[in-house]
């Protein structure tokens, strides 16, 4: 069984010291309404564990994906500043995956390849 879907989850897990989780809360009321913007996104949000952060996202396809970088840019820049990226993955089929590993190669990502699935 094969998929037809095309969309990518951007899976990244941010490490904040106690001393700037204020400052990093901040920052992701301002990545969500950056992201509001975005067509293609078809889910995006932060998830908390202690000192510990999760961005939950997802796009229609890696020109979604691609688009979202470019508009919160200067927002990753500044989260980068505060905070440390301890796991990052990217999921989606291969033809979308093709598309983002250039593009996304400086910030080390595990790519996990869709092989089977719907989407509805």
């Amino acid at each position: 069984m094969a998929t037809n879907d095309t969309c990518v989850t951007i899976v990244p897990y941010f490490k904040v010291s106690p001393e700037n989780l204020e400052a990093f809360r901040n920052l992701c009321g301002q990545f969500v309404t950056k992201t509001e913007t975005e067509p293609k996104c078809l889910f995006y949000g932060f998830s908390f564990y202690e000192d510990q952060i999760h961005c939950r996202e997802g796009y229609v396809d890696a020109d979604g994906a691609l688009a979202h970088l470019d508009n919160v840019g200067a927002l990753l820049d500044e989260a980068l500043k505060i905070s440390e990226i301890i796991r990052l993955e990217i999921h989606g089929p291969e033809s979308e995956l093709a598309k983002l590993r250039e593009p996304m190669a400086s910030l080390k990502p595990q790519f996990f390849v869709l092989e089977y699935g719907f989407r509805r």
